[in-house]
């Protein structure tokens, strides 16, 4: 991860992606799969954005063939594919700690956009 010469908000279109790219971004890609809908965050030197849409709403996703699709044609090459599942089990007393973001893109799954 480098540090770009400008600031990243919390929230970044895939136009501004693709300029943030252009002019040495290199993020970390992190797709979030939840229950079948998938988010896509940034991890870079100045904090974490996620992927949005012209409004600030979270661009999801129902299958990671539009994700390659999309960040591979921006010049993405790989990523990693983590899951917001929940760690225990109430129902039946089985408790469990959440993953933290680092733990999360440590033992995720590195998935290919081209």
């Amino acid at each position: 991860m480098t540090s770009p010469a400008y600031q990243l908000g919390d929230h970044i279109t895939l136009k501004q992606l693709a300029t943030a790219l252009d002019n040495g971004l290199s993020p970390i890609v992190e797709v979030e799969s939840m229950d079948g809908i998938y988010t896509v965050r940034l991890h870079h030197a100045n904090g974490v954005s996620t992927l949005s849409d012209e409004q600030g709403r979270n661009c999801t996703f129902l299958g990671t063939g539009e994700i390659r699709d999309r960040l591979g044609g921006i010049g993405l090459t790989h990523g990693v594919l983590t899951w917001a599942d929940q760690c225990g089990d109430e129902m039946i007393g089985v408790t469990g700690h959440a993953m933290s973001p680092d733990e999360m893109l440590a033992y995720g799954t590195r998935i290919a956009f081209r």
